[in-house]
């Protein structure tokens, strides 16, 4: 049996430089596609522990970068994950509040532990493999905009994921568990129409209103709501519809999204969505122009995965909480108006055949190569994600109990992975049995991300974030 206690002082060594790490990127709470300083700081943290960053700026995804360190086979990949959500900032406090730097943005998803989870992992396995003289290489990737759902599907389109041999991810949530649930796959759609501007009262004959070409498709969208399956979700936001009221709008847009239970699903019904902004526009004289932003799969579970990564968990958690940890949750959950069971205290089991109805990127690297995720325990039993009550835990104590504890368990399975032959195989092996022979094709349209270039002044700022050390933010280790 593996002794795993030279790996956990690895994790030790380093744990208040990832929590210096999270605090910051939770601070800066940078939004899809903006992660200019937080993206900059994580890499530079794997640059200084001995990684080479070998690409930047994949896809168009100006803040995505690839870090490797080792060679030969295994190849065993990290991700990454650093953008916050907007409207959800909040003090570390348990109870809804601005945040004191009057940032408005918030990791309302625990964002601003993931990386420091994976670099972790990552980072204590590269240095276990150099003293003990273990052969494989690490990559770790950064991937931006995973709330927008269109990140890794652009990495992955690029090719950047092949030749690994296996892929891990981590996830805060309330619960402790591997992440071997379906979850929907997705496309957005940005629908536009252009017609001709006439004064609403004086000659509205003499205009084509793309207004009413976006009414007719978003009643057509509604009349489909019928003929989906019970998986299947439709979502949609008006962007564009008209300046004045006494102006026939020329000019409508709308974001819509579909998700449903397979990249052939997202296919049949992106097509008719599609048809529908032809429709309308047929029926109002209008022009149509559909922009595909990206189509993202669903995550393939994988079985054999989950119950290796579940044995580490279960050596690293549960948690043991404090009792002011406690109560800080208990009081969210008070504010909330939910239950007052706190934090969890336990591992749940690894979970199959489970439907999630949500979606994420992951699931484009899943189909690519074998992948596995742990969900951790960094917020209060029964809060949903997207909430200022995730924001305030994850910024807490909280958060720093569970990126410790996240790391301890990558790193874990890194080095199981890095000596185990037999399970790696086992693990490739239930990955094409799911697969069952479907191959994966890009949903994407297009190459290059269309909504994710920075402007010349970000840029900049990148750049020089890129080339900031660290020495202002992280403390002092002797190393």
């Amino acid at each position: 049996m593996t002794d795993y206690t030279k790996l956990d002082n690895e994790v030790t060594n380093i744990a208040d430089e990832l929590w210096a790490v999270s605090s910051k990127v939770w601070e800066l709470a940078e939004l899809s596609y903006q992660e200019i300083e937080s993206s900059a700081l994580e890499s530079a943290l794997l640059e200084k522990h001995g990684f080479t960053i070998e690409q930047r700026n994949i896809a168009g995804l100006e803040t995505s970068w690839i870090a490797t360190w080792g060679s030969g086979k295994p190849v065993v990949g990290y991700m990454v994950e650093f953008d916050a959500l907007p409207s959800l900032g909040n003090a570390i406090a348990p109870e809804q509040t601005p945040a004191e730097s009057g940032n408005t943005n918030g990791h309302g998803c625990g964002h601003s532990t993931i990386g420091p989870s994976s670099i972790g992992g990552a980072i204590a396995l590269k240095h276990h493999m150099e003293k003990e003289g273990i052969s494989g290489t690490i990559k770790v990737f950064g991937c931006p905009a995973e709330e927008a759902l269109n990140g890794k599907n652009y990495m992955v389109a690029a090719g950047v994921f092949d030749g690994i041999d296996v892929a891990l991810h981590n996830h805060p949530f309330d619960v402790t568990t591997a992440v071997n649930f379906h979850t929907t796959a997705s496309v957005d759609l940005i629908v536009e129409w252009q017609g001709i501007t006439a004064h609403a009262g004086v000659s509205p004959w003499e205009g084509r209103s793309a207004l009413h070409a976006s009414e007719i498709f978003l009643v057509s969208a509604n009349m489909m709501r019928e003929q989906l399956e019970p998986t299947a979700r439709l979502h949609y936001q008006i962007l564009e519809g008209g300046a004045a009221v006494n102006v026939i709008p020329d000019h409508a847009k709308v974001l819509v999204r579909y998700r449903g239970k397979s990249a052939e699903d997202v296919r049949m019904h992106k097509a008719w969505l599609e048809d529908m902004a032809k429709g309308a526009a047929l029926s109002t004289q209008t022009e149509a122009k559909v922009t595909n932003l990206g189509g993202i799969y669903d995550i393939l579970p994988n079985d054999t995965f989950a119950e290796s990564i579940t044995g580490h968990l279960n050596r690293y958690f549960p948690i043991e909480w404090t009792a002011e940890e406690q109560e800080f949750a208990r009081s969210i959950q008070r504010a909330t108006g939910k239950p007052e069971d706190g934090l969890t205290t336990k591992v749940i089991p690894p979970q199959k055949g489970l439907e999630n109805g949500g979606s994420s990127d992951v699931g484009d690297v899943s189909w690519t190569v074998p992948t596995m995720g742990i969900g951790f325990s960094a917020w209060p039993l029964h809060i949903p994600a997207h909430q200022w009550g995730v924001t305030a835990s994850v910024g807490s104590s909280i958060g720093r109990k569970g990126i410790i504890h996240a790391a301890h368990t990558l790193a874990a399975q890194g080095l199981e992975l890095m000596t185990n032959p037999q399970l790696l195989e086992s693990i490739k092996q239930d990955f094409e049995e799911k697969k069952a022979g479907r191959e994966y094709v890009t949903l994407n349209d297009l190459d290059v991300n269309p909504a994710a270039s920075l402007t010349e002044e970000q840029r900049a700022q990148h750049e020089k974030f890129v080339k900031t050390s660290l020495d202002n933010i992280l403390p002092k280790t002797g190393r």
